[in-house]
């Protein structure tokens, strides 16, 4: 995970705005290193341009002009960056320079498409990459096509392939600004599903200047959230939709930049599929309409998922090998290759590991034990070495009562009798509510520009869980533990693909099948604005990096293939026929108490739902009648 940030101005603008700019570059980085706390750096462009010439305008009723004289002035590119390096032999600080003077700022992780090595790092690569990429103004829409010389080329030699052809190729959570020196081309974007944060100001009259960055600086906490509302900062952030685009600086001056960005289209058959959400079978054929479908799964009885045994059963398993195989290699690739030279008592990355340290995963789960977590944590035990400990992140407002905290133990006793060597470690993270309004200013900058009470929440017990700091048990002792683990395997989208919400019952109530898979469509295309920026944000605060497995681009296509009356029965009740086809991923795994839990949000098992709701409507009933999911923050009370 790392902090990305640039600042776009002029040298014709106002002193005071300029001072305002500078302060606004601190507090940036400041935000931006609690995101990457291994490396710093910031690096400028200054680019000469004009911005005024042979302006006339009245001065005064009786017909004097003024006349402003052509000059020349500067836009500025400040590009920002911390790093929490996760990949490579060797350290490397961002912003990353070439010789051509190319710049990148870059957080993310390519999991396929481009080669990168075991020992490089990801963001090296790309820039080397991007280097090579064709730097012709067709492909960023400033120029026709016609005559472009680019078209000659042999596409085969890579070397004219342009800037969108190959970030289209990457299969992985990033976010990148990408200055193309060559071209005058400032190229920026999330990947498509927006699984990392990039929050974007636009120029406005107030505040001229193009601003991206990973997070908004930190709020003033003696402020209260009438104030902080008031003063327009939950406006003055977008978080960037999804998508590749482009600004020719060199093109005219900044106060016109935001009418030149382009936005461009993927390049890849299977980024648009996953754009676009749809499956082939959706109502089932007249068969299935009666009576709800048996289980493929019911009788099977296996511990560890073993695919070659799958493989044998009858053709109604089909897809769930398919999809196995694919959340398997997904949570390998985000388990793997995690570079250790973060461990404390390394002194360099190619120093021998002691015993202990090697017994130390560098990944955690954040674990309710439910479902979702549950199968994550089932399929990670395959992935690493067994005599590994694995760090399961429970978080609790209510202490050993909490759902959350009940089924997290009740889930360790059942992972432990499906790998009974693996050393389960129940990190049990207590939130204390009243400590919460202390808190609220830091959380409202990562969370804005969300702004609802259901946003604050959920932010505040990923933001606590992935803090790591609680209690753990061991040998009947209860002693204090922080996880050192800088990544994080969150559950995010198995709800989303697998209708595991109330509001999908009640459209397959109202409308049937094709109505649920509408609104499974539509949860899913808007994720990157209302989770996955957010989550980012709240998760990341800790230099920690949060990774999706349910969010690979392979997983997605595979659930896809699937029928929706084998995703889902909702003729079923609660915690048997929402996420079906989940229930019997997780049989398989051996994991029959999970199979049959009910879906339970962050916010309602650990109790911080119901704290709130106390604090700010005096109980759950009225928060209740006020639609406090939806409900915005600006009435938020200081208690």
């Amino acid at each position: 995970m790392c902090g990305i940030g640039l600042v776009v101005s002029s040298s014709a603008q106002p002193e005071q705005l300029l001072n305002d700019g500078r302060l606004l570059v601190g507090d940036l980085l400041e935000a931006l290193k609690r995101r990457g706390p291994d490396t710093m750096g910031k690096h400028t462009i200054c680019l000469p341009t004009r911005f005024e010439h042979n302006i006339k305008k009245p001065m005064e009723p009786d017909g004097d002009m003024l006349q402003t004289h052509e000059r020349n002035v500067q836009v500025i590119l400040e590009f920002l960056a911390t790093t929490l390096q996760l990949r490579g032999s060797v350290q490397i600080c961002q912003p990353l320079k070439d010789l051509h003077e190319n710049v990148l700022i870059y957080n993310g992780e390519v999991f396929d498409g481009p080669v990168i090595e075991s020992n490089e790092n990801d963001a090296q690569v790309l820039l080397d990459l991007l280097g090579d990429c064709c730097s012709c103004l067709c492909h960023a829409g400033c120029a026709s096509m016609d005559g472009c010389t680019c078209l000659v080329s042999e596409r085969d030699s890579k070397i004219h392939i342009s800037v969108p052809e190959f970030l289209s190729t990457i299969k992985g959570p990033w976010a990148l600004v990408f200055w193309q020196a060559k071209s005058g081309i400032l190229w920026f974007g999330r990947d498509v599903l927006g699984r990392r944060s990039l929050l974007i100001h636009w120029p406005c009259l107030n505040d001229q200047r193009l601003i991206l960055s990973s997070v908004c600086p930190p709020f003033d906490y003696s402020k209260s959230t009438s104030t902080l509302f008031e003063s327009g900062i939950f406006e003055y952030w977008e978080e960037l939709p999804c998508g590749i685009y482009s600004i020719h600086i060199n093109a005219g001056a900044i106060k016109n930049i935001a009418k030149r960005a382009v936005k461009h289209s993927w390049k890849n058959a299977v980024l648009i599929e996953l754009i676009g959400w749809k499956r082939d079978c959706i109502e089932p054929p007249p068969e299935h309409l009666d009576v709800a479908s048996q289980s493929a799964c019911d009788d099977l009885q296996l511990g560890r998922a073993d695919l070659s045994v799958i493989s044998t059963l009858n053709a109604k398993t089909s897809h769930h090998v398919q999809v196995l195989a694919s959340l398997q290699e997904s949570v390998r690739r985000r388990t793997s290759n995690i570079s250790e030279y973060w461990k404390e008592d390394v002194k360099s990355i190619h120093a021998p590991l002691t015993t202990e340290l090697k017994m130390e995963t560098p990944f955690a789960i954040l674990f309710s034990g439910g479902l979702d977590s549950m199968i994550l944590a089932a399929i990670a035990d395959q992935s690493v070495p067994s005599h590994w400990s694995i760090d399961l992140l429970n978080i609790s407002f209510e202490g050993q009562t909490a759902p959350d905290r009940i089924t997290a133990i009740a889930g360790v006793k059942e992972l432990s009798t499906i790998s009974r060597s693996r050393r389960w470690r129940l990190v049990e993270i207590d939130g204390d509510p009243s400590s919460l309004p202390e808190l609220h200013g830091h959380l409202l900058s990562l969370i804005c520009p969300s702004k609802t009470h259901m946003d604050l929440n959920i932010g505040t017990a990923l933001w606590l869980a992935a803090q790591g700091h609680g209690w753990v048990t061991e040998n009947s002792i209860r002693k204090e533990y922080k996880c050192k683990a800088r990544v994080i395997l969150v559950g995010s989208g198995a709800d989303e693909q697998c209708a595991g919400y109330g509001r999908h019952r009640t459209k397959y109530r109202e409308g049937g099948w094709k109505a649920l898979e509408r609104e499974m469509q539509l949860d899913m295309q808007r994720l990157w604005k209302r989770n996955l920026g957010r989550d980012d944000r709240c998760i990341a605060d800790h230099g920690k990096e949060a990774r999706f497995p349910y969010l690979d681009e392979d997983v997605i296509h595979s659930l896809l293939s699937v029928p929706l009356w084998d995703i889902a029965d909702l003729r079923k009740p609660p915690g048997q026929g929402d996420k079906k086809f989940l229930r019997e991923i997780a049989l398989l795994l051996g994991l029959k108490t999970a199979a049959n839990l009910p879906k339970r949000a962050i916010q309602f098992g650990s109790r911080i739902a119901q704290e709130s709701n106390r604090r700010n409507f005096g109980s759950n009933r009225a928060a209740n009648q006020a639609s406090v999911g939806s409900a915005v923050l600006h009435d938020l009370r200081k208690t």
